[in-house]
C-alpha cells in the first residue's frame, strides 16, 4: 500500500472558493481537456488561467500532463473526496445538535398550558424591585 501525504484541507476549500477555479474543476469532472479549452469560457489572460491551474495543482486537485506543445488538464477527485467525508462529518455532528436541541424545546413545551406554543419566544418575568437599601444618620 502505497503511503500519500493527507490532503491539505484548508488549500482545497481554498483552490475551490474562486469561482473560475470552481467552474474549471467543474468542466474538468466531465472529462480531461487542455489549457486552452479551460480557458475559453473565462475573460482572464493565460497567465491566469495558468495561475488558477497552479493553485488547484498545489490543492492536489488537477493533474497537468504535457502533449507536446499543449497542456492536457485531467481532474484528480481524491482531496474532493476527502473533503466531502470531512463535511459528512461535520454535518451529523451538526444535525445531532440540532436533533438534541429540538428534542429539549419539545420537551419543554410539553408543560406549557394548552394553546401556547413552544417555539414563542418569551419575555423573561420581571422579578420585583429590590428593597432599597436603609441608611443610618451618623450620630
Amino acid at each position: 500500500m502505497l503511503n500519500r501525504p493527507a490532503t491539505d484541507l484548508p488549500a482545497v476549500f481554498a483552490a475551490l472558493s474562486h469561482p473560475i477555479r470552481l467552474a474549471i474543476v467543474e468542466r474538468l469532472a466531465l472529462g480531461e481537456c487542455t489549457v486552452s479549452e479551460l480557458a475559453e469560457p473565462h475573460d482572464v489572460t493565460p497567465p491566469a488561467i495558468s495561475q488558477h491551474l497552479r493553485v488547484l495543482e498545489e490543492a492536489g486537485l488537477v493533474v497537468q500532463t504535457p502533449e507536446g506543445r499543449v497542456r492536457r488538464c485531467a481532474l484528480d477527485a481524491r482531496p474532493l473526496s476527502e473533503a466531502f467525508s470531512w463535511l459528512v462529518r461535520y454535518r451529523v455532528f451538526w444535525e445531532d445538535v440540532l436533533d438534541d436541541v429540538e428534542a429539549r424545546s419539545v420537551s419543554e413545551g410539553a408543560d406549557e398550558p394548552a394553546g401556547s406554543s413552544s417555539r414563542r419566544a418569551t419575555a423573561p418575568e420581571a422579578s420585583p424591585p429590590a428593597p432599597k437599601p436603609k441608611h443610618r444618620k451618623r450620630k
